[in-house]
């Protein structure tokens, strides 16, 4: 790669980066400099992609206790259906670690406010399983869906800060 066309394409990613002062109106910015944003890019992204294919199995997983809490007969359930579901939460807690890797140091004031918000909405879940408890309770197998529910519950109170540093790390 030629240094005329490395430096061109170093000028495209930091406009698209929001840096859209030329590089020759940055006189302080050294090329070193220069490469180290360039190399930010791909963690950026990365960051990202981590946490909402974090959040895509994190609903892909609270599928199957859903289902089983609903279905009055959990032994019909193909063989499949188990495995699937361990394998699914085996990549979700995969992935809450690597994002949890991913956010590590990053975790700032905007991360934290961001996570006690939604921490302070998603703490009424808690009552909301009471009502369903008191108005729909008998038609709720609840010994196939609140292990399943509590745990996964947990994990998202537990990875909400790290999620939120991922978006922006």
């Amino acid at each position: 790669m030629t240094s005329g066309f490395r430096d061109a394409l170093q000028w495209v990613i930091l406009a698209q980066m929001n840096l859209t002062s030329s590089m020759s109106e940055q006189p302080g910015m050294s090329s070193r400099l220069r490469r180290s944003v360039v190399a930010s890019r791909p963690r950026v992204l990365w960051g990202r992609r981590i946490a909402f294919a974090t959040a895509g199995v994190f609903f892909v997983s609270s599928l199957f206790p859903l289902a089983a809490g609903i279905s009055k007969h959990t032994d019909a359930f193909p063989k499949w259906w188990g495995t699937l579901d361990v394998g699914i939460a085996f990549v979700l807690a995969l992935l809450v670690l690597v994002m949890q890797a991913f956010a590590r140091g990053k975790l700032d004031k905007q991360a934290e406010e961001s996570s006690y918000r939604a921490h302070r909405i998603l703490i009424h879940a808690i009552f909301v399983g009471f009502v369903v408890f008191a108005l729909i309770g008998e038609r709720v197998n609840w010994g196939s869906c609140l292990s399943g529910f509590a745990w996964r519950f947990w994990l998202l109170l537990y990875c909400l800060p790290s999620w939120f540093a991922s978006l922006r790390c």
